[in-house]
């Protein structure tokens, strides 16, 4: 036991052996990143098929950067050779395949554009980043004023693994934001360091373990998953931090032995604590069922994040506290004997202010809530193109403006078609015959197969062009014996939104069942947990709703991330259910004593608190997120945020505490609760007689 005169030093010391290969293992795991196609589409997606198919036909999975000279006044001869000469030399870096296309000056005479074919390894966006960084070096040299910018697949995927770079900023804000909240809690300048100590560890066993799954167990991680890793488990590990110390601080006045105080702590605490962990676990753990990988791959490694920082939470951080001794609370330490002050905390006053009329407050709380959910009907999840993508003007963004503007929208990014070799004609008049298809090269056949490269009228990461990858698919599928599919990086684009849509219809129904499930078993009730689902759902969509609104006229952003819908509903459905469990098993414990309605009260007034603290450390954690420099990471981190505040202070405090008011004992149907009759009505004033939090 962690709470032991022995068994703390015990509990200690197994984290510090564990902590030991944990170090050394935590800093591999960018190592086994994969951040290729493989690492983001389902294996059985047409595009991804379509790079095995033709590796035999062409240079392997590689992907071209579209080098873009520019200059105001015309780009001049001595310029053309400048990119005549760097073509020449790009060929001599590695990874760069094939030889370049171009140079081309453009109609308009002010800009240049050479295509350059890079092989995409293992290695995926990192390996594109070195070859762009290469290529840069030699483009930028002697340049005497000629612009240079790498576009295309390639410049995006450079772009992006310098954007994922700010993962190190990213663990320093978080854990600062952590202490600046943590202080402000508790006024002690010491007590934080405690649980920030043990968030430490927990994200080193935890990125360990991932680590170990990802080498040997076959486990697909990101660099997505990497950076919410790190947020998630800073969140939820210090929320149930929060939880154990204000119930270890009340227990430390009702017994002289501070052992005595923790281990009556983690039994009053500890059911709750773990119930949210497993709901949080759980809903992340249905993400395997995703066939889109990079959602695949991140639900496990966040569930094991949660699961090893509620590990961490209710063994090392009880440890170290009874380790430590009252003093760590200081200045103000808790005074063994001392009455807990009773006064009428802003809870109070708030549960007198719905008890008076529950039905009229749930009722408008659940129009406000419901107005601000229609905001989804404006939210665009269908993709953003590459340019899209980040909340600056990287270079690629750049680029892609100025290619844009001086040469034919489609170029050097083409679809990408595999058939029979037989049929390779056919296939070429059917797509040529495909409306936003500029124009269709002659077949590459080697052996029974060909490959044939189309270009797009439109810019190829736009709806346009996607649509016309569509369009040009059910052409080929119709040709019989062609066997012909289509790949390319606009394809990958098309399969990436047709997988993310697939997994939000089957994932959230199941992962909504699984939660009222465990609702159920945890509270033996069916209304309880239908009227708590039905408010968290309620929170998820006006949280959207405002979000969806926010994006587009606060931000400006140009729209969001297909598989976003589906993140922030796992995260808000999860997370926002921790805090209902934490209050409703108080409401439940306090219901045998003074029936359902009083119960209310005293659940609001006793948990008040500190749930809102643990919200608001939750929220502050995903709130960092937007430290990167990528709108999916802006998005998200937003739309949590603003769901994980609006849960904790409106339809928990309000909402729920209203319908629990009003419909009284028959929460509890058809357990043998229901029939434990209210002792007096609720009213206002019931809830001053409440003592600060004391658990579950």
């Amino acid at each position: 036991m962690p709470s032991g005169r022995v068994g703390k030093w015990v509990v200690i010391a197994l984290w510090v052996v564990v902590l030991v290969p944990a170090l050394m293992l935590a800093g591999k795991l960018g190592d086994a990143e994969e951040n290729d196609n493989s690492a983001w589409l389902p294996g059985n997606a047409e595009s991804t098929a379509v790079v095995e198919r033709a590796q035999k036909l062409m240079p392997a999975d590689s992907v071209p950067a579209i080098v873009v000279y520019d200059r105001a006044g015309g780009v001049t001869d001595a310029d053309l050779a400048k990119a005549q000469a760097d073509a020449k030399a790009f060929q001599g870096i590695d990874n760069v395949v094939g030889r370049p296309q171009g140079p081309v000056r453009s109609q308009d005479g002010k800009a240049i554009q050479t295509i350059v074919q890079v092989h995409k390894d293992k290695s995926g966006w990192e390996g594109l980043g070195k070859v762009v960084d290469a290529m840069a070096d030699v483009g930028k040299k002697d340049a005497h004023g000629l612009g240079f910018h790498v576009a295309g697949p390639a410049g995006y995927g450079a772009d992006s693994i310098k954007a994922f770079g700010g993962g190190g900023a990213l663990t320093t804000i978080t854990a600062l934001v952590v202490v600046v909240i943590l202080l402000i809690t508790y006024r002690s300048p010491l007590l934080p360091l405690l649980p920030l100590i043990t968030v430490g560890v927990a994200l080193m066993a935890a990125e360990a373990l991932i680590y170990l799954l990802a080498e040997h167990a076959g486990l697909v991680i990101n660099k997505q998953t990497s950076f919410i890793l790190v947020v998630l488990i800073f969140g939820a590990a210090t929320d149930y931090a929060l939880l154990l110390i204000s119930r270890y601080r009340e227990e430390l006045a009702r017994h002289e032995d501070r052992h005595e105080a923790m281990a009556e702590a983690l039994y009053r605490s500890g059911p709750a604590i773990v119930a949210s962990a497993a709901t949080v676990a759980v809903s992340l753990m249905l993400l395997m069922l995703a066939v889109l990988n990079s959602t695949k791959g991140m639900g496990p490694a966040c569930a094991i994040g949660v699961l090893v920082g509620l590990l961490a939470m209710v063994t090392l951080m009880p440890a170290l506290l009874v380790a430590c001794g009252r003093w760590i609370f200081w200045p103000v330490k808790p005074v063994y004997g001392a009455e807990a002050e009773r006064r009428r905390s802003v809870w109070n006053r708030v549960g007198d202010a719905i008890s008076g009329r529950p039905r009229l407050v749930w009722t408008g709380t659940v129009l406000v809530l419901a107005a601000m959910a229609l905001g989804t009907l404006g939210l665009d999840a269908s993709g953003l193109s590459n340019k899209d993508q980040f909340t600056g003007k990287p270079q690629m963004a750049v680029g892609e403006e100025i290619r844009a503007e001086h040469f034919p929208a489609g170029s050097g990014d083409p679809v990408y078609v595999v058939a029979e070799a037989g049929a390779a004609g056919r296939v070429r008049t059917a797509l040529a015959a495909v409306p936003g298809i500029g124009g269709v090269a002659d077949p590459v056949v080697k052996g029974d197969e060909a490959v044939l490269l189309a270009q797009l009228k439109d810019e190829p990461s736009s709806e346009a062009a996607m649509r016309t990858v569509d369009r040009a698919r059910t052409a080929v599928h119709r040709i019989e014996g062609a066997d012909a599919q289509v790949g390319g990086s606009t394809a990958i684009m098309v399969d990436t939104e047709n997988a993310a849509s697939r997994d939000s219809k089957v994932i959230i129904p199941i992962v909504l069942l699984v939660v009222l499930l465990i609702l159920s078993a945890l509270l033996r009730s069916v209304v309880a947990p239908l009227l708590l689902m039905a408010t968290v759902l309620l929170s998820f969509g006006a949280a959207l709703g405002v979000s969806s609104l926010v994006f587009e006229h606060v931000f400006g952003l140009a729209g969001a991330d297909a598989s976003f819908p589906l993140l922030a509903f796992v995260f808000l459905v999860a997370l926002g259910i921790d805090y209902n469990i934490f209050l409703v098993t108080r409401v439940r414990e306090d219901t045998l004593r003074h029936g359902t309605r009083r119960a209310a009260l005293t659940g609001l007034s006793s948990t008040g608190g500190v749930i809102t603290s643990a919200g608001v450390v939750l929220a502050g954690t995903f709130a960092a997120m937007a430290s990167l420099p990528l709108v999916f990471a802006v998005e998200l981190g937003f739309a949590v945020a603003f769901g994980v505040l609006l849960d904790t202070i409106v339809v928990r405090s309000v909402l729920v505490t209203a319908l629990t008011l009003d419909v009284g004992r028959w929460m509890w149907w058809p357990s043998k609760l229901f029939r434990h009759r209210d002792d007096a009505p609720a009213s206002a004033g019931e809830s001053d007689q409440v003592p600060a939090y004391s658990g579950t």
